[in-house]
């Protein structure tokens, strides 16, 4: 039986309120000043508290403060005869469940009563695994558990040894810029990562920007200013969205990649490149240089080493870890205790297609951490996403030949096919080829076609 607390000075409330959360099956206690309140929640530890804000010894809030202090988890429902905005703000600031407006509309307080001791009893199941599992997490880790990015994490391990060029592609949101931090830290941790995002600067600023110029080079070049090649040193440029770049860029970028040194713009002496060149996209560079987009002499350069993200929708494994993973991060960031996802609502994440992929997901759980009112997110925390869900723009396509409301290509129901196979069977080449009814020379030659990362021999 839920106990349940009311202090409030008005003795006709407290009766009341007694009478009817009783026939309610509740245990009820009721107090008629603060002082008493507090003195009763530390004997009883009631589930619920319901605080009236002005009682005649001490402020509510100084109240509500003092509960929180005895348990942050206790669930406060502030009551007041004041309509005012300031004390609705500062009683849900303060960490109140919600507020309520006397007179009481019963139906409102039942409804505001069950769902707090629903969230309470989430919290209780749920408490302590988010903490457990987010043990061994640092900000800034790659989160992922699938073959897949196992591969990844090879690719990683091994480019370390080296500088080569590396060209990470993936949807917008996967993480490649992350990718390409770790690429650094586990390369040159003590020199600069410089990331620069090529789609974000006009093409007459970005040489300036990435080379550099001379004082005097043109209108408003006062003094002279070093590039983001020069300033990498011996760490890290990371060129964001290659693929926006102009071709006359592009060309430039080349000699740079083929000689190693470029000169500064309006300037003539070289300047040596020593830093790791990593590049990413969220675009097929094959096909924008099918379209005369994108210099093909270019793209070989860039593609020494390649690393396929996959989309969020085709690792669902990972999704409750990286749910994990970010709420310990929110909860850092937010001052928040944040302590998991009701099951409800983790299935409706499984079902989404996360357009947005990871940042999607992060910006979700953000803006459910902010307005939950308690430490377990429900699928009132998500208001967004369930009425995309309602309206079928979000789910997961039923039929899998069909994407966005087109027929997939052979070629992309290949690589589709492909990539669930290894990724589900864990198998190496040998057995692939089996399950797949080609020759180990085809199954090369179509990795290589999808851009598909697999080296377990």
């Amino acid at each position: 039986m839920a106990k349940i607390l009311v202090i409030d000075d008005d003795k006709s409330i407290c009766e009341t309120l007694e009478m009817y959360l009783t026939e309610e099956d509740y245990e009820v206690h009721t107090a008629f000043n603060g002082t008493e309140g507090l003195k009763k929640f530390i004997e009883i530890t009631p589930d619920v508290v319901i605080l009236d804000i002005r009682l005649p010894d001490v402020d509510g809030f100084i109240i509500l403060e003092d509960l929180r202090k005895e348990d942050e988890n206790v669930k406060v429902i502030m009551i007041t005869a004041h309509h005012d905005m300031d004390s609705a703000i500062r009683a849900m600031k303060d960490g109140a469940f919600d507020y309520i407006h006397k007179p009481i509309d019963i139906n409102e307080l039942d409804i505001t009563i069950k769902k707090a001791l629903k969230t309470l009893d989430m919290e209780q199941r749920i408490n302590g695994l988010l903490m457990e599992s987010c043990r061994d997490f640092k900000i800034g880790d790659i989160i992922g558990t699938g073959t897949l990015m196992r591969e990844i994490f090879k690719t990683i391990g091994m480019i370390s040894q080296n500088r080569a060029t590396v060209l990470i592609q993936g949807e917008s949101g996967t993480g490649k810029e992350l990718i390409a931090k770790v690429i650094h830290h586990n390369t040159a941790r003590t020199e600069p990562f410089i990331a620069v995002n090529c789609s974000a600067i006009v093409e007459t600023l970005l040489e300036s920007e990435l080379f550099g110029h001379e004082k005097g080079s043109f209108t408003g070049a006062i003094m002279r200013k070093l590039g983001k090649f020069e300033l990498a040193r011996q760490g890290t440029i990371f060129l964001d969205e290659i693929g926006e770049m102009s071709l006359n860029l592009q060309a430039k970028l080349l000699r740079v990649l083929q000689e190693m040194e470029f000169e500064r713009v309006g300037g003539k002496d070289k300047v040596k490149v020593n830093a790791r060149i990593v590049t990413a996209t969220n675009k097929s560079l094959k096909e924008l240089v099918k379209q005369g987009k994108f210099r093909e002499d270019l793209f070989y350069r860039l593609n020494i080493v390649s690393i396929n993200i996959p989309p969020l929708r085709e690792r669902k494994d990972d999704i409750k870890p990286l749910v994990a993973y970010l709420l310990s991060k929110i909860n850092l960031d937010l001052h928040k205790r944040i302590i998991g996802v009701s099951d409800e609502m983790m299935d409706v994440f499984y079902k989404y297609r996360w357009p947005g992929n990871i940042r999607e997901l992060e910006n979700l759980l953000v803006r459910a951490a902010v307005i939950t009112k308690g430490q377990v997110l429900e699928k009132e925390d998500f208001p967004e996403l369930i009425e995309t869900m309602r309206g079928g723009e979000g789910e997961i396509e039923k039929d899998e030949h069909v994407i966005s409301g087109r027929f997939l290509t052979i070629d992309e129901i290949e690589e589709r096919y492909i990539r669930k196979v290894i990724q589900e069977t864990n198998k190496n080449k040998g057995e692939i080829c089996e399950i797949l009814g080609i020759s180990r020379p085809t199954l090369e030659r179509k990795l290589e076609k999808y851009g598909i990362l697999f080296e377990r021999e």
